[in-house]
């Protein structure tokens, strides 16, 4: 990687040793040598060394472009918008999407590499060399660039820019982006990612790592998670309450009420409600009622076997059970159960709003929540169990691709956290993440959009390399850099790729299906209220995300996902059009702009006359189609226009590769 300043450097100083020759006075050398002097000294602070990078001297003669891989889609509701997975150096991927999301993204979110010279993944840490002189002036090269960037794609008049970064480069950073935001409201947040610590040998441990955000005319949306365990119970959301059917007042008896006895039929496998039987009369004896076959009957009876009521009359509980008004607490070990409902303030309160509903458990039961009042400002030093990075990171990561290993991803919820404060209320938000790593940043998007049912998008970028140890071993077997097996092993294709498709589907990488749910708990002691005991506790689980907990890892989630791969084409090709060329790769440059898939029946693109006449022309396609991108080099007569004006056409967008084809003269 050519060091550019110190290139110019370079010249300017064999150009002062040529003027030293026809300029031999006194007060020439004096002058010469106090600029050499200036030339060659240290620079520190926010001065620092520019580097040329592959991809600048590939674009010299090359544009890039994109190419989609047909083999890597998933469609799980083609009504939905479609999200991305780039693979590719970050920086040829920016200068892409400067062409299609210019001021449109919402949020971005990056976990850069942090210049620790780890060598596990390469472009991650190890992208100077620890005996470099340049060390820190490289990476911030590196940094300043993308960041450059990635200012012109944030939306200016609201928008954030979160990056995660450790003790390493924290201070070169923060100075970086107060330069290249000087508009912008910046935080610097303390997070806890591991708790036991890092041990150093005559350092101490170190348990934290460092988010910035900068706010862009953007506020922190006020959540009443403070981000300490300790506190988390002052979540915002309280569970609503569930009665026990069962009347425990002493005159509730078998006979006191009419049509409210009568039995409850679960599976006995798993306490599921088969069906509500019909109340008997007095006379009857309960052992004479029989259910449906695998099932066991539940009775209101109290303690000591006693007949007693329900609260309820068949009628109507049936109706609150098709609504998930109704639920069993089963015992799996002594299979019995015990039947619970929802009184009619509850139910008033979720059916007009007042109890927000955030899904359905497993047996149908409802699971919904209040949202208390008021507000609790986040603390600016997170220590949240679940931002753990080896429980919520590694381990999840390995749940979903168990055959398959990636050091240090981030934690699921710290992702999930950052993104719910910024862009939590807006369900449209564009998310990017351009050093995407093994892809957490989309599985959590996908975990906010299935809370609210939103429609956020991200867009998230990643290159295809190798560990140095994997790479030196796959050279020693004869492998090198763009065979077969070299290409599929890479971060991209083995690790981003493979799960994000396990997430969305429900099935890890191996074919077995996920368990459980996206809920985590924390343990805390509260005061327990005990006769003569005023200073005893009891340990309690607190759940962290009780909106999460209806959210099972096996159903997946329904996003749709397209795979792009960054290549390049010549600037000047010398046996055809580049015209020609480009047009090939137009349609990933519309999909990517909005969201959507060209299927070239309710997204057409027309590039000719034969696409027109395909298309256009076709009565059984033309009725379907929703939106059509036209070649402005096509001239339509008026009937045709009118067909292209009927739904709504638009020019393919010059500012996808107008510049590129005027510097080709076409």
């Amino acid at each position: 990687m050519a060091n550019l300043s110190k290139i110019k450097r370079d010249n300017m100083i064999a150009f002062l040793e040529e003027l030293k020759k026809t300029h031999s006075d006194d007060a020439s050398i004096r002058a010469f040598n106090e600029i050499e002097n200036h030339l060659r000294e240290k620079k520190y602070g926010l001065v620092w060394e520019e580097h040329s990078e592959k991809v600048d001297e590939l674009l010299v003669e090359n544009i890039p472009i994109l190419t989609a891989d047909p083999t890597r889609r998933l469609c799980k509701d083609e009504t939905l918008p479609w999200n991305f997975i780039i693979e590719g150096d970050n920086l040829q991927a920016l200068y892409l999407l400067e062409k299609t999301h210019k001021g449109k993204v919402d949020c971005i979110y990056i976990d850069p590499p942090y210049n620790n010279r780890n060598k596990s993944w390469k472009y991650n840490n190890d992208f100077v060399d620890i005996n470099d002189s340049y060390i820190h002036s490289k990476w911030m090269s590196l940094m300043a660039t993308r960041l450059t960037l990635a200012k012109k794609l944030l939306n200016p008049s609201n928008s954030v820019l979160i990056v995660t970064i450790d003790e390493k480069e924290y201070l070169h950073l923060g100075c970086m982006l107060e330069e290249l935001f000087p508009e912008a409201e910046i935080e610097m947040i303390t997070s806890v990612i591991s708790a036991k610590g890092v041990y150093r040998v005559g350092q101490f441990s170190r348990v934290e790592e460092y988010i910035f955000f900068v706010r862009i005319n953007s506020a922190i949306q006020q959540q009443r998670m403070n981000m300490l365990d300790g506190e988390v119970k002052k979540s915002s959301l309280r569970s609503i309450e569930w009665i026990g059917l069962r009347r425990r007042e002493p005159s509730s008896k078998r006979g006191a009420r009419p049509n409210q006895f009568y039995p409850i039929f679960v599976n006995e496998k798993d306490g599921t409600i088969i069906s509500i039987g019909d109340a008997i009369a007095d006379d009857v004896d309960r052992h004479e009622i029989t259910g449906p076959d695998n099932s066991i009957a539940i009775w209101p009876l109290d303690s000591k076997g006693r007949e007693t009521l329900w609260g309820l009359t068949p009628e109507v509980l049936r109706k609150n059970l098709e609504k998930g008004y109704v639920k069993i607490k089963w015992n799996k070990k002594s299979k019995k159960g015990t039947p619970y409902y929802l009184p009619t303030g509850t139910i008033l309160d979720i059916e007009n709003g007042t109890a927000t509903v955030r899904g359905y458990e497993n047996d149908g039961s409802i699971i919904a929540y209040y949202e208390d009042e008021g507000t609790v400002p986040p603390k600016r030093v997170w220590n949240m169990k679940s931002h753990n990075a080896e429980t919520y990171g590694t381990n999840i990561l390995s749940e979903l691709l168990p055959d398959r290993q990636f050091p240090y991803p981030k934690s699921l919820y710290a992702v999930y956290d950052c993104l719910n404060f910024v862009i939590g209320q807006n369900p449209n938000a564009i998310v990017l993440d351009f050093f995407a790593g093994s892809g957490t940043t989309l599985h959590a998007l996908s975990l906010l959009n299935a809370v609210d049912n939103g429609h956020r998008k991200a867009i998230i970028v990643t290159n295809n390399e190798h560990s140095a140890k994997e790479e030196a071993q796959l050279r020693a077997e004869g492998f090198e850099e763009g065979d077969e097996y070299w290409e599929r092993t890479g971060v991209a294709k083995y690790i981003t790729w493979p799960r994000i498709e396990a997430a969305i589907n429900g099935i890890s990488s191996t074919g077995t299906p996920l368990t459980g749910d996206y809920g985590a708990s924390v343990e805390v002691f509260e005061k327990k209220n005990a006769k003569g005991h005023n200073s005893c506790y009891e340990k309690k689980n607190v759940e962290i995300y009780p909106q999460l907990n209806a959210i099972k890892k096996g159903n997946g989630f329904n996003e749709n996902v397209k795979y792009f791969k960054c290549d390049w084409t010549p600037r000047k090709p010398e046996d055809y059009l580049l015209s020609n060329v480009l047009c090939l790769h137009i349609r990933e440059m519309i999909e990517l702009q909005n969201a959507i898939e060209v299927d070239n029946v309710k997204n057409v693109l027309v590039l000719n006359r034969t696409d027109f006449k395909n298309y256009i022309l076709n009565p059984e396609i033309y009725p379907k189609i929703d939106n059509v991108w036209v070649n402005q080099n096509i001239v339509f007569n008026s009937e045709e226009l009118k067909l292209l004006e009927a739904k709504g056409f638009q020019y393919i967008p010059r500012e996808f590769f107008g510049q590129e084809l005027k510097e080709a003269a076409e």
